[in-house]
């Protein structure tokens, strides 16, 4: 089956306009991604919304990030939901990962190796030096090898993650933008276009979408310029 590469990005915290947003997109994206603001404002009950009024892939964003007993019940917690990706950040630890491959078997544990709005200096003042690709392979890597079947990083680093991990790993790359659209808050950003081509399978976009007039009609203006994925 085929399906877009595009996951929007319901970042919101009132449940009516992330559910008016998912209805308006789902039939021109293969994804919907609820990350911490939506989850935490409406609960798991936005999630199950959220399913009931849009048919993709559900994308649950939460980053867990903590002791590996507490991230494995966290992933049971969330067992009901069915997410299709779960997110835990990359740094946490390789026990941590298996912890949460293991709790939620059916779901592909996505590994956040380092977030696109943090550039080079932001990496340097926290203490990882090098070039921000070292440190993105070097958790990509370990993540993998923890058990995650999914890995997010940025679009500058895709390729290179593409190359060291192989081709059956799920690579997710949020900071996507349309050429023409505002950089926002991201630090390291390409085009879908070019994302998809240096190796990525899904591509977050949110604000060039949620932000036009007419979501819906800004998702199949970006679906029908990018390729469909296979999955």
């Amino acid at each position: 089956m085929s399906r877009s590469p595009i996951a929007v990005a319901l970042d919101t915290g009132d449940l009516a306009t992330a559910t008016r947003w998912a209805q308006s997109v789902s039939p021109h994206v293969g994804t919907l991604k609820v990350g911490l603001e939506l989850f935490c404002a409406e609960g798991p009950g936005a999630v199950e919304k959220i399913r009931a009024a849009a048919d993709a892939d559900l994308f649950l964003d939460l980053k867990l990030h903590d002791i590996p007993a507490t991230v494995a019940g966290a992933a049971r917690s969330v067992g009901a939901l069915a997410p299709d990706f779960l997110t835990v950040h990359a740094s946490g630890s390789t026990a941590m990962i298996a912890a949460a491959a293991e709790a939620l078997p059916d779901t592909k544990i996505t590994a956040v190796t380092i977030l696109t709005s943090l550039s080079g200096a932001d990496l340097e003042a926290l203490g990882i030096a090098g070039p921000p690709g070292d440190a993105v392979v070097r958790l990509a890597r370990l993540a993998v090898g923890a058990g995650a079947r999914a890995l997010v990083c940025s679009p500058q680093e895709v390729a290179m993650v593409r190359a060291a991990v192989g081709p059956d790993v799920t690579l997710i790359t949020p900071g996507v933008r349309p050429a023409a659209a505002s950089h926002d808050d991201q630090a390291r950003v390409a085009t879908p276009e070019k994302a998809l081509a240096d190796g990525a399978d899904i591509v977050v976009i949110g604000r060039p979408i949620t932000g036009a007039a007419d979501p819906g009609e800004a998702a199949a203006a970006i679906a029908a310029s990018l390729p469909r994925r296979v999955g």
